[in-house]
């Protein structure tokens, strides 16, 4: 019997147990029980990846699931990568949420709504990519959406949100538990609005797929691909990519991450960053590349510049940032577009006829998903850590948390590592392949590829720049600086719980830092699910990454010995040397100013301001200025305020004319509905007419 089947299976019955219990138990056995039931479905979801990448397969049509169609399902290795991130996702974080939740009482996380869904959207998480048929992919892809909103308003509530837990010395209270967060709300009705509309575009991309085929399944619309005309399969896929990017929070259709992201719950947040929008590239590299079986060098065009737009602008977006966890939100929507350059420049390699650099496009984007997952799920929940002991998420406001919180800064800081893409951290090898490929497809022939290629090279440095700069502001304003804060002065370290899950995370991003060659077999096993001659394209073993179609390797362990030995020396040195000379403690001159103090520390928005300044004409601040005069006197001076704040300009250059124009249409048409029962047997008699002209002009 196939190991994947029954880890399906198991995964399956877990988390309905899981969705069972949340609901049922008291709060005290809720929040084990659930977890622990969660921790199962992540076990199963990864078995069935694992052993999809070791060569196994499964395909079944269960019938009874799904009216008239059934429900289809299929594993191959490609869905095997993201069963497997999004498994290993759902342990750690599972685990971690169960510490989490246990500080919340019986409302937020721990609330029987919360519980009863998080299992729920853990199983859709693993079973997305396991779905072979149209309308199995969209009532998966939709629990999915509803699962997750549900879990983004978990705090709607003033008293059941941590950090007005912290403000608030009496959060008992009845009026504090009846106040609304604005904020989770506003962010609720731009996630759900957003996902809604990325189903409706899937709906309809599918649905005009799936007439044209002439059939609901993958394995038909795999089959009747090729046959359709290309203004169809054009629109098919311009309909499913704006999806699918949305989803994984591309610019511009990114708005609701950076709104979601921060008020979600932090195992949600590390969920939904971590493995959701994960799968947005599953399904445009799913259709883009298989069902549709690629297509023309516009398509993939259109997919690079998208990604290398979403890579600079995320960044710039988290530079400026003194949100912690929107920092980290914007670095999602920046690595989903390096991820969404690999599959443009594979599909683009694709259309050229250069399939071994298309392997390679692929195996990088695929890898950084892996690392991606590995860092980001690391870094919320790090930041989720902090969040928890002591309310905060404005860096401002944070500070002297390294001292408070060792295992926690030290987490974020391994984390932070990979998100910048250096050695020894985990980004590093995957940005690495991806540059390898994308410099290797210069040769390719065509101008297009000569002028998008080593733009594209451009990004990618000046977003791993920025991002250098982003995390030195978080780890080193938030952790490093003094506390500027209460309540970072009095923070204390996470649960057992919560640490063991951060550890556990930690170990997985070391493990694809040091060894991300063990993943070279089941990466070239998803690249050749697509057809490409994946065999090959990432070699070497665990030790080694060599490219077997290009006179390129890379050993990231002896990168990282070098690294440590490196450190060894810059640190020992001064130290051996220091201890033979005679040590004399004394004041150090502070020009008459007195001790420093945190006011005279370097903030999150000041550490911005120079970088801000050179993106001046991109990111377009805004500053306003305010004088209040003394009464008695119009030449002295009250009171100077100033304010100056980044807004997301493509949000507001974008959204808010189409907003202010439904707001505009919503309130002209209520004009048409005055109470008068006259007026409205005038509209119906008015459609009546109309409907019969057409019918008279039609026959």
């Amino acid at each position: 019997m196939s190991v994947i089947p029954a880890a399906l299976a198991t995964a399956t019955g877990l988390g309905g147990a899981g969705v069972l219990a949340g609901f049922v138990l008291p709060y005290r056995l809720r929040v084990p029980v659930v977890g622990i039931l969660t921790v199962g479905v992540g076990v199963g979801g990864g078995a069935a990846g694992a052993a999809a990448l070791g060569g196994g397969s499964w395909e079944d049509t269960l019938a009874w699931v799904l009216p008239l169609a059934g429900a289809h399902l299929a594993v191959d290795a490609l869905a095997g990568v993201f069963m497997a991130v999004a498994g290993a996702v759902v342990v750690a974080v599972s685990l971690y949420g169960m510490g989490y939740a246990a500080g919340h009482g019986p409302h937020g996380l721990g609330s029987r709504t919360a519980q009863g869904v998080l299992p729920l959207f853990a199983l859709t998480l693993v079973l997305v990519p396991a779905a072979a048929s149209v309308s199995t992919f969209l009532a998966l892809w939709e629990l999915m959406a509803l699962a997750s909103l549900l879990l983004v308003l978990a705090e709607h509530r003033w008293g059941h949100s941590p950090s007005y837990r912290r403000r608030d010395p009496h959060p008992a209270r009845p009026e504090s538990r009846a106040w609304g967060r604005a904020s989770v709300r506003l962010a609720g009705v731009w996630y759900a609005v957003m996902t809604h509309l990325g189903l409706v575009l899937l709906l309809a991309g599918f649905a005009l797929f799936a007439a044209h085929a002439g059939g609901e399944t993958f394995a038909a619309l795999r089959a009747g691909g090729h046959a359709i005309s290309p203004t169809v399969r054009g629109l098919v896929f311009v309909l499913v990519a704006a999806a699918f990017t949305s989803k994984a929070g591309a610019v511009p259709l990114h708005a609701w991450l950076p709104r979601a992201h921060p008020e979600a719950p932090s195992p949600v947040s590390a969920l939904m960053s971590a493995a959701m929008v994960n799968l947005g590239v599953y399904g445009l590299v799913r259709t883009g590349l298989d069902l549709l079986g690629g297509g023309p060098v516009w398509w993939w065009l259109v997919v690079v510049v998208v990604g290398g737009v979403s890579a600079v602008y995320g960044i710039l977006q988290a530079a400026m940032a003194s949100d912690l966890k929107r920092l980290l939100a914007y670095s999602t929507s920046e690595n989903m577009g390096l991820v969404l350059i690999g599959v443009g420049a594979c599909g683009l390699f694709s259309s050229y006829g250069n399939r071994p650099l298309a392997a390679l496009a692929l195996a990088a984007a695929l890898l950084h998903v892996v690392n991606h997952a590995a860092f980001k799920a690391l870094l919320f929940c790090a930041a989720g850590s902090v969040l928890r002991s002591t309310g905060l998420r404005d860096l401002d406001l944070l500070g002297g948390l390294r001292s408070r919180m060792p295992v926690t800064a030290a987490l974020f800081a391994l984390a932070a590592l990979g998100a910048v893409a250096l050695p020894p951290g985990n980004g590093f090898i995957s940005e690495w392949l991806l540059l390898q490929s994308l410099i290797h497809g210069l040769a390719v022939p065509g101008v297009a590829v000569a002028v998008v290629l080593p733009l594209s090279v451009a990004l990618i440095a000046l977003s791993a720049g920025i991002a250098a700069a982003a995390f030195v502001k978080a780890l080193g304003v938030g952790f490093f600086a003094r506390p500027r804060s209460m309540q970072a002065g009095s923070a204390r370290e996470a649960p057992p719980l919560m640490l063991a899950g951060m550890v556990l995370l930690a170990v997985l991003t070391v493990a694809l830092a040091v060894v991300p060659g063990l993943l070279g077999d089941g990466l070239d096993r998803a690249v050749e699910a697509l057809g490409l001659p994946g065999s090959g394209a990432v070699t070497g073993g665990g030790l080694r990454v060599r490219l077997a179609d290009i006179s390129a390797s890379l050993s990231p362990l002896w990168v990282v010995a070098a690294l440590t030995c490196a450190i060894v020396v810059a640190v020992g040195l001064p130290r051996l040397y220091g201890r033979r000379r005679r040590r004399v403690n004394a004041r150090l001159w502070d020009c008459g100013g007195g001790a420093p103090t945190p006011r005279m520390a370097y903030t999150a928005t000041s550490f911005a301001e120079p970088l801000q300044r050179v993106f001046d004409d991109v990111l377009a601040p805004e500053q306003d200025l305010d004088i209040t005069p003394v009464r008695e006197s119009a030449y002295l001076v009250e009171r100077v305020r100033f304010q100056r704040r980044v807004p997301d300009r493509i949000e507001h250059r974008l959204y808010g004319p189409v907003l202010r124009a439904l707001a505009g249409t919503g309130g002209a048409a209520r004009r048409l509905a005055g109470g008068s029962v006259h007026l409205y047997l005038g509209y119906g008699f008015v459609v009546l007419v109309v409907l019969l002209l057409v019918l008279a002009v039609g026959w």
